[in-house]
């Protein structure tokens, strides 16, 4: 019997082949299936349009800070002024607000939960050990500020809280928040001395007031460090502003709820003339509530910048509202301002714009991950959720190619051309084998999907019957070509 055609039986046996590589195409699914896989690192530009456009959405959060704080500061001088309403306990006021807001942040959460209500939520332990003590501090810090105000005047308060800036940084450093280098700590140094000039004044030294208040002052910067690593907790579902005020809120009013009951003493508020008789007493619970709201929206701008830029830049930012409140006051209202005044005033700006300057420099020198829509992947956490994304999409796509291969055989196993027979069977056998021997290299070298060459099956198949033919004419006729 001869042997079939020579050119036949090269095309039944031949090696796949590509025009252009010597590799298999490459086919992207990623639209198919939701992800984004090019990732790369921000060129010059790329980040100077983030620094800008962060900057922008930072100005608008800062902004909204400023707004709230300063009505809240007009309204608290207006409630606890003898002149106007006269309420004499600031502390029992604040607890009542740590209430206001946990209802607000609650309302949040049941009506957006999409946006305000993370899936997870913190366990009892990590509760206790990571929400608690930032709470606890938090109370403690409004507590000793409060009784510090009652031992020592306001301008010598306001010259030690100042320092709350270098604890802020130490605790920062202390916790990793913030990278340490001599560029920064020298810069905060200078807006420290500046704010001190800036505030000092003609006034007497009190030593229990004053460690009561560097006391607050370290708290203060403690319970900001504290609040940064919550907000940045995926894990306990704190990483929203929202969530986190409604998880902290409890604890600080019952910690400051007891400090109050102790420095106020509630027997003295609740026999007061503000809650003598039904009527008076709903008219002051009004006024006392309704300034909660403000404090919320205040307090959820602070966490929001927190989020975005941490607690130096929030620090930073308080100081450069302080700065434009006495810039306002003296430039409108003829506040006298004494020449170590103006130098503070000015030491302090040019600090904050070399600490601006300073962030930038950083922003430009850092590595910066982008995704396929030009947002940064900024955490640990969330190039460990983009890499599983990225597995579950292979799976995803490695099932759907079994399952092509699967229908593609069914297919094969019942068309006409193997559709008689057992010698029929043993050619559909041997379609599948040669496909598989052939073609190990382009499902391993494809990562999107085992990619079928329609054009070589048809060959292998034409081949196939042509060794067929040849065998049932027992090699005597010629074959016409195909």
């Amino acid at each position: 019997m001869s042997s079939p055609p020579q050119h036949e039986y090269v095309l039944a046996h031949a090696e796949p082949t590509y025009p252009d590589d010597h590799e298999a195409p490459y086919i992207d699914e990623s639209e198919d299936l939701g992800l984004d896989l090019d990732v790369h690192l921000a060129t010059l530009v790329e980040k100077r349009r983030l620094w800008w456009r962060n900057a922008f959405i930072n100005t608008l959060f800062i902004s909204s800070w400023f707004f709230f704080a300063t009505l809240l500061s007009l309204y608290n001088k207006w409630m606890f002024s003898p002149e106007h309403f006269g309420f004499p306990y600031p502390l029992f006021v604040t607890t009542l607000h740590m209430f206001v807001q946990f209802s607000l942040a609650g309302c949040l959460r049941l009506l957006w939960p999409k946006h305000f209500k993370p899936e997870r939520r913190p366990s009892g332990e990590d509760y206790g050990k990571k929400a608690v003590p930032c709470a606890v501090t938090t109370g403690l810090d409004i507590g000793l500020s409060n009784l510090s105000l009652k031992t020592i005047t306001l301008s010598f308060y306001t010259m030690c809280k100042s320092s709350s800036l270098v604890f802020v940084l130490l605790f920062a450093f202390l916790f990793r928040l913030e990278t340490y280098s001599l560029r920064l700590v020298g810069v905060i140094g200078l807006i420290f001395s500046g704010v001190l000039l800036m505030v000092a004044s003609e006034t007497h030294f009190i030593l229990g007031g004053f460690l009561l208040v560097i006391s607050a002052s370290a708290l203060g910067g403690l319970r900001w460090s504290l609040t940064q690593l919550l907000l940045k907790n995926k894990k306990m579902g704190m990483d929203n502003p929202a969530a986190t005020i409604f998880w902290l809120s409890p604890v600080m009013g019952v910690t400051l709820a007891i400090i109050s009951a102790i420095l106020d003493r509630w027997n003295l508020v609740f026999s007061s003339p503000f809650f003598d008789g039904t009527l008076n007493a709903l008219n002051t619970i009004a006024f006392l509530v309704l300034p909660g709201v403000l404090a919320f929206c205040m307090v959820l701008s602070e966490f929001y910048i927190i989020q975005r830029v941490g607690i130096v830049p929030m620090s930073i930012a308080g100081i450069a509202k302080e700065v434009t409140t006495i810039t306002i006051s003296a430039w409108f209202f003829g506040d006298q301002l004494t020449p170590l005044n103006i130098t503070g005033v000015a030491i302090t700006a040019c600090g904050i714009g070399l600490f601006t300057y300073h962030r930038y420099r950083k922003s430009m020198e850092s590595t910066v991950p982008l995704d396929a829509h030009g947002n940064p992947i900024k955490s640990d956490e969330d190039i460990s959720e983009y890499r599983i994304a990225l597995s579950s999409g292979n799976d995803q796509r490695e099932r759907r190619g079994s399952v092509d291969d699967d229908q593609a055989d069914s297919i094969s196993g019942n068309s006409n051309l193997f559709s008689v027979g057992s010698d029929d069977e043993q050619d559909a056998a041997e379609l599948r084998s040669i496909r598989s021997s052939k073609f190990p290299s382009e499902r391993a070298k494809v990562p999107a999907r085992n990619i079928r060459n329609p054009e070589v099956d048809s060959l292998i198949r034409q081949s196939i019957d042509v060794e067929r033919a040849w065998a049932n004419h027992g090699g005597e006729e010629e074959i016409p070509p195909h």
